[in-house]
């Protein structure tokens, strides 16, 4: 053996990073390393990750001079390597990182035992004077490679998926790619802690990989396509025509909807990607995500596809203009808030009316989950078409209801509640100048997401001068920090400059406009429903609106 070939192999700073590797590793249990790493986890939640997995090694990555010589070195360092075999995935990474300048170099890997656990020593020759000389020197300082890695000791499918919601939506850790390794027989999924640090769970055997990062990212930003391609299959038809005659071939749908065959077929290939439909020998059927979109279903999604893609999708080409002014971006690009400009198009005011329709799946449990044996008169203030009014007077035949609404909403609002005859009457006016009196519940249904808190606080204190002390109001909203809520906070910004709210938000407008919040409760499509009730103390001091 050549010594000073030997002796020459690590330098004392790769030298002290293992051992600073191997005390690690000897020193920190699973707990430990959890809590450095992801500090944003509680004791309890920790401790029920420490569950399912276990600290299984610390990884370095060293520059020899050559790998000749390693294991003698890291013997003549206390310690006793493994063989030294290649690394094909450290490899990857670094060339993907530095491209050509890494040649033909190979990577190599040795594992070191310590305390019934392992320190991985990954190792890439750096002759001196060598190109690669600089990326040791990048790598030992942004240190790339080092790692911590856990051995999922339970790798099912559904452990697997609650470890990495706990990991990546209450740790805060992003997933990093990941792969399965034929040498080893494991699966390998990666993350990066908000710090920067890596770490791995090890998965015995082949397992579903997380998705790339890159692919998830350019999932997310066409978006958009996707929503052009569901909007142009609202404005064919397609989910009708098949509704009706299930198994057509593109060629037969072209047909139908008067379109080109080649180029449909690539639009029904991608709807059948989305998920909306299932292509069988080149035929086609609606799945349950496409059914909402024909004409003729509950609660149909037809007219929302056209919305979101159509005047919607307009606005958000504003969204820049908006997070910079936090000014709507609908008026930016068509010179009015978009209430007025739908107002000025009957075709629009149409489409939005049938549109906040598709919605009303969210009312359903509205008539059992508030008590309205005790009341006479429920009055819905700026409740659209009074889709949510209906249910309850259809559920209670011994209410009235009153719409209070603008002129072209009533339009849309009549004919929808015909079969209620006297018992529901309609107030043309604007919620923000007075409310109907001598109501004993009212309704409002997402009207205050879209307004400011200032314009909240008038809506809310117009109802409580109409309403008598114990009167009860009835608040539909989505709630944030829900995603649902979040995606809708951007589109309130977006396109009426109003917002999405938390529970206790709305709770804070409630008490300064002179009520109190007395329940809430989850409704279907990420709503909910707040109780609230008209106090007795006068409405002086709490900034009422005087006329």
């Amino acid at each position: 053996m050549n010594l000073s070939v030997v002796q020459a192999c690590l330098t004392e700073t790769d030298l002290d990073r293992i051992r600073r590797a191997a005390d690690h590793v000897r020193d920190h249990d699973t707990d430990q390393v959890l809590a450095d790493l992801l500090p944003g986890l509680t004791a309890d939640e920790r401790a029920d990750v420490a569950r399912h997995l276990g600290y299984d090694h610390t990884a370095v990555l060293v520059f020899p001079a050559s790998l000749d010589g390693l294991r003698d070195e890291l013997r003549d360092a206390g310690l006793d390597p493994g063989p030294v075999v290649p690394s094909v995935v450290v490899r990857g990474r670094l060339t993907r990182r530095y491209g050509a300048v890494l040649g033909d170099s190979p990577v190599g890997i040795v594992h070191v035992p310590v305390a019934g656990r392992t320190v991985e020593i990954f190792a890439l020759p750096v002759p001196s004077g060598s190109p690669l000389e600089a990326v040791a020197a990048d790598e030992r300082s942004a240190g790339h490679e080092s790692h911590h890695a856990f051995a999922v000791t339970a790798p099912g499918r559904v452990i697997l998926a609650g470890l990495r919601t706990l990991l990546t939506e209450r740790g805060g850790a992003v997933p990093d790619g990941g792969g399965y390794n034929d040498h080893e027989n494991v699966t390998v999924l990666y993350f990066r802690t908000a710090g920067h640090r890596r770490f791995e769970l090890r998965l015995p055997g082949r397992q579903e990989p997380l998705p790339d990062p890159a692919l998830a990212l350019l999932d997310v930003m066409t978006g958009a396509w996707a929503t052009q391609a569901v909007r142009t299959m609202a404005e064919l038809g397609i989910a009708d025509h098949l509704a009706a005659r299930p198994g057509l071939d593109a060629a037969a749908l072209a047909d139908l909807t008067g379109t080109d065959p080649d180029a449909l077929r690539r639009l029904l290939r991608y709807l059948a990607g989305l998920g909306l439909l299932t292509a069988a020998d080149a035929t086609y059927h609606l799945t349950a995500l496409g059914e909402p979109l024909r004409t003729g279903a509950e609660f149909s999604m037809h007219p929302l596809a056209l919305l979101y893609g159509g005047p919607f999708y307009d606005s958000f080409a504003g969204l820049p203009y908006a997070v910079r002014t936090g000014k709507e971006a609908f008026a930016h690009r068509h010179g009015r808030h978009h209430f007025r400009h739908f107002a000025a198009h009957p075709e629009l005011a149409d489409l939005f009316h049938r549109g906040m329709a598709a919605s009303a799946e969210m009312f359903t449990p509205v008539p059992r989950l508030a008590d309205f044996s005790a009341a006479r008169r429920v009055i819905d203030v700026g409740g659209g078409n009074g889709a949510l009014l209906g249910r309850i007077l259809r559920a209670h035949g011994h209410l009235e209801g009153v719409l209070l609404e603008r002129p072209e909403a009533l339009a849309a609002a009549r004919p929808e509640l015909a079969d209620l005859g006297d018992r529901c009457t309609f107030a043309e006016g604007d919620f923000t100048d007075s409310v109907p009196p001598d109501g004993d519940i009212y309704l409002l249904s997402r009207v205050l997401h879209d307004w400011d808190d200032d314009h909240c606080l008038t809506i809310l204190r117009r109802c409580a001068r109409a309403m008598r002390p114990g009167a009860e109001l009835l608040v539909v909203e989505r709630l944030l920090p829900s995603s649902t809520a979040a995606a809708w906070d951007v589109h309130m910004l977006c396109n009426v400059g109003g917002r999405e709210r938390d529970e206790s938000h709305y709770r804070r407008l409630l008490e300064e406009a002179g009520f109190q919040q007395t329940a809430c409760q989850a409704l279907p499509l990420g709503a909910a429903l707040l109780h609230a009730v008209r106090l007795d103390a006068p409405l002086q001091g709490r900034g009422e609106l005087r006329d």
